[in-house]
């Protein structure tokens, strides 16, 4: 068994549980242990070792099911969808299912970085193992307590049932007796059959959705506590630059305003840590801002002080025509590119982007006598932890991490950089302090989603055929973010769309080249899949059309025959999304099954109106195969949407209507890039700074209608999260030529 099929169950008695999680507890309660890494440690055998697990199951005397829940909730449902998979497999009444966050604690949870769309393909199978291993000792505690033979009992809606007299007992009457007995041997784990699946698979409303919707649900911006002061922070408009002289007389004028004081800059590369800069401490937001606005600050720019995105881009286009550092090469593909009747070159171009998260960065902190709390939305409560530690020189066990809801996450929020500003201005003012982010400080000291060049040779030979694809992938790196060192793009970037690319092509090259970070780049919503699905989707619909071969048909033609790619042979440490590729292998099929799909379900082929056409991309990411297909109508410079479709095969689907969610939403942040949003710099510092210049996708831009088509599967489930994002901006791009013969090139689409 691998990893994600095995997971080592364990009774937890009642101290261990409250010690572990502060949680009280009666009755039954299971502790299992899952892990990101390649191994999984088994339970101790000598009982004085404590086998430390990282998730919980508790069913208490009065039946209630209580899970505790060690992922962020950012509204992916994440939170709702892994104890749904237990729940399903201990036949547990949704309803009387109680879910407790999980503080930040690595010691007890494992991994809780909710980032990187792995969280239920992670967590799938040791959650039905958990909630499987305790339906079967409910049912056992059941028989022993009738006198009967196990396998005459059977739970089913939080009871069990003896199936020949009827008898019943609720799991609240069972729990004391099943905790007495041992846990059911690995190989003797019965899992439900998929036609019994009575939540998998299934619609279930997000466990937080009625506080959601009546407003009692907790955000980071809810959270305060008494004599809490609210801080904000005049940084430096260029990234690592720092705070040459300034003046808070005017600031300290204002009305609530208690405190001015300098925070260090940590210079460039910046890593994680804050940005430094001046902190204005208030009795509310409102006097912090306007303490802030009166503030007189000369900066000293530092190294980044000439980043100008434009010169930058237009030397890293030149720079794409020449040799790159070869990062997957099959074939000889000078030879191949000489010989071909006709090459095919396009140059594709991706800006800077914002995560734009509709709730700001924010922390609420509580330093006191040599220990910090928090209560952050954060995406990775760990790294905020030892983080937070490390600037307090504090042992990680004196920083408490609390996981509040998230207003929107990807990517952003997993960075610790927001939370230890709130920790070190707490220890300053020596109380509480809530740090708050405005929209111009989001957009204008994001960790950016990197710019990027992409440049395509595609050679075509005398019979019309494909025999020669060259393609140069240039961008700073999230390495760049930490060190000088990193200026090419890492193999695990490159494997996020470019290097795992999966068509049957004779010469294949992907080269690499030098583009120094010169702001601080992150990991947004798909990553570099943003850039290498634009390049690659729009190229092979330009292919398609050299060749006079339909879109469709020239995707499934170079496909090839379906087979399973091990990229691992054909590259060294090729990333797979860390996963092995023997349990995760990129499958042509399975891409062949979306593409079909997606044709099929939005009419592709059909007779469409002057000024419409249909695009499509297909791109596997994160580990799920995607293939888009967007109808356009383009009148003059407008451009309107009335469809969108989507074909999904991400495995077994937990929850329906979140998948769906998803991709819905997934849609419209895609369309923002593709349409609307751009991030530029001049002179080291951003042009853009709220919502008016950075523009969003707003109803007017969106689809008339989403549909999103989930290919039946029972392989193991696979991201959600992210995959929406890639195959849209290309998709559109080809419909819009479809409809005009004009060829996009560069993001944001501009028709004038």
């Amino acid at each position: 068994m691998s990893r994600l099929d095995s997971t080592p169950l364990v009774k937890v008695d009642r101290r261990n549980f409250l010690k572990t999680t502060s949680v009280g507890a009666s009755g039954l309660i299971l502790g299992f242990y899952v892990s990101c890494s390649k191994s999984v440690p088994e339970p101790p055998r000598d009982p004085k070792y404590f086998f430390k697990p990282n998730v919980y199951l508790n069913i208490n005397d009065l039946g209630e099911v209580i899970i505790v829940a060690h992922r962020s909730e950012m509204g992916t449902g994440i939170r709702t969808s892994l104890p749904t998979v237990l729940a399903d497999e201990l036949e547990a009444d949704w309803s009387r299912v109680k879910l407790k966050q999980a503080p930040g604690d690595e010691d007890t949870y494992g991994n809780q970085n909710t980032d990187g769309s792995f969280s239920i393909r992670m967590f799938y199978l040791p959650m039905r193992r958990a909630g499987a291993a305790a339906r079967m000792m409910l049912e056992q505690a059941a028989a022993n307590q009738w006198g009967v033979d196990v396998s005459e009992c059977q739970a089913s809606n939080h009871q069990v049932i003896h199936k020949s007299s009827d008898k019943r007992l609720d799991f609240g009457e069972l729990v004391q007796a099943a905790a007495e007995l041992e846990v059911p041997r690995d190989e003797d784990i019965r899992l439900k059959a998929s036609k019994d699946f009575k939540l998998i698979g299934k619609n279930t409303s997000i466990y937080d959705l009625p506080e959601i919707v009546n407003g009692k649900a907790i955000f980071g911006l809810d959270t305060t506590m008494p004599g809490a002061k609210v801080a904000v922070v005049a940084r430096c408009p260029v990234a690592g630059g720092k705070v040459a002289s300034y003046k808070a007389d005017k600031a300290k004028e204002v009305p609530g305003v208690v405190e001015v004081f300098e925070l260090e800059s940590p210079g460039f590369p910046t890593e994680f840590h804050p940005l430094g800069g001046v902190v204005v401490v208030a009795d509310h937001t409102w006097a912090a801002i306007k303490g802030r606005e009166a503030l007189e600050i000369t900066w000293d720019d530092g190294v980044n002080a000439n980043y100008d995105t434009k010169s930058y881009l237009a030397k890293l286009s030149r720079e794409a025509r020449g040799n790159g550092n070869v990062r997957r090469d099959e074939g000889n593909i000078k030879s191949a590119l000489a010989s071909s009747s006709e090459v095919l070159q396009a140059t594709y171009r991706i800006p800077h982007l914002s995560h734009s998260t509709m709730e700001p960065p924010n922390a609420l902190a509580d330093f006191k006598q040599g220990k910090c709390r928090v209560w952050a939305p954060t995406q990775n409560p760990q790294w905020a932890k030892t983080s937070v530690a490390e600037a307090l020189e504090l042992d990680p066990k004196d920083v408490e991490i609390n996981v509040t809801l998230l207003g929107g996450g990807f990517g952003r929020k997993s960075k610790p950089d927001f939370v230890i500003e709130a920790a070190l201005i707490s220890r300053h003012i020596g109380g509480p302090a809530k740090v708050i982010w405005t929209r111009e400080d989001d957009i204008q000291h994001d960790y950016f989603h990197a710019c990027s060049i992409q440049h395509v040779k595609v050679g075509l030979s005398e019979e019309n055929k494909v025999t020669a694809y060259n393609h140069h992938s240039v961008f700073p790196s999230i390495g760049g973010t930490s060190s000088n060192e990193a200026t090419e793009p890492a193999t695990f970037e490159l494997g996020l769309g470019l290097i795992d690319f999966p068509y049957d092509i004779p010469a294949i090259c992907m080269e690499s080249h030098e583009a120094r970070a010169q702001t601080r780049i992150g990991w947004l919503r798909s990553v570099c899949n943003i850039q290498h699905a634009f390049a690659i989707g729009s190229m092979l619909d330009e292919v398609a059309y050299a060749r006079s071969v339909d879109p469709v048909e020239n995707l499934l033609e170079l496909l090839g025959p379906d087979r399973e790619i091990r990229f691992d042979e054909k590259i060294e440490e090729f990333f797979n999304y860390n996963e092995p590729i023997d349990e995760f292998p990129a499958s042509t099929a399975r891409m062949r099954g979306v593409i079909e799909t997606v044709a099929r379900q939005s009419g592709w082929g059909k007779e469409l109106p002057e000024g419409q056409g249909m695009g499509i991309c297909s791109h596997r990411s994160f580990l799920t195969y995607v293939a888009c297909v967007v109808k356009v109508q383009v009148d003059g410079n407008k451009i309107s949407i009335p469809e969108l479709h989507y074909a999904v095969d991400c495995g077994v689907v937990v929850n329906e209507d979140r998948v769906k969610s998803q991709f819905e939403g997934g849609a419209v942040y895609a369309l923002s890039g593709a349409l609307k949003s751009e991030i530029s710099f001049k002179e080291g510092k951003t042009v853009e700074s709220n919502f008016n210049n950075y523009q969003l996708a707003r109803m007017p831009d969106a689809p008339g209608k989403i549909y999103v088509h989930l290919v039946p599967s029972d392989e193991k489930p696979t991201g959600v999260g992210e995959p929406p994002v890639p195959p849209v901006a290309p998709a559109l791009c080809n419909a819009i030529f479809a409809a005009t013969g004009k060829r996009i090139r560069e993001l944001p689409i501009k028709l004038a």
